[in-house]
């Protein structure tokens, strides 16, 4: 009996560790979406504000310029980008929506192309955020686009039917 534990114990405990390694996709900071449920939040891992650019200037992003936008706060790298912003939202608009799901802002809740359900094997980078797809179809016609066209196609105006303002815990009152 000995000599069965000692043999299969390590051969156990290696099947244990499989396992979970084999489901670290789902383990990721923030993930509760792309890879199996309604609701991606891959979109929104947790980036750092030093990762925003300014959606008029493109440069980093300060803490102490920011306006409130869809739910978030939009950040600029100076308050003269704000009133650029304010006087011309539409402009600006695909890089400002952008920006709230790289500070993760936002989850992903439908394809922006078709706004069906979310496909976790069709999960891409679109300016630097992870986005997934109803099908290989919708995919497909994000690749054959230049990147200034991907940003408008995934984060334009398809960006309402496919992004929600990410839900804050409810604090307990007595805390």
């Amino acid at each position: 009996m000995k000599a069965y534990l000692r043999l299969f114990a390590p051969l156990a405990v290696l099947a244990m560790v499989g396992l979970a390694l084999a489901d670290d996709s789902c383990k990721k900071a923030g993930c509760s979406g792309c890879c199996g449920s309604a609701v991606s939040t891959h979109t929104t891992a947790t980036a750092s504000l030093g990762e925003a650019k300014c959606p008029v200037t493109g440069e980093p992003v300060s803490a102490d310029a920011s306006i409130a936008y869809k739910g978030g706060k939009l950040y600029f790298c100076c308050p003269g980008c704000g009133s650029k912003f304010t006087a011309n939202t539409e402009k600006y608009a695909a890089k400002a929506n952008q920006q709230l799901a790289v500070t993760g802002q936002v989850v992903q809740v439908a394809c922006p192309l078709s706004g069906g359900k979310l496909n976790p094997a069709t999960k891409t980078k679109v300016a630097g955020v992870d986005v997934c797809f109803c099908c290989n179809n919708c995919k497909a016609k994000l690749a054959k686009a230049d990147p200034a066209k991907q940003l408008e196609m995934v984060f334009g105006k398809a960006f309402d039917k496919a992004f929600q303002p990410k839900k804050e815990k409810k604090q307990d009152k007595a805390a």
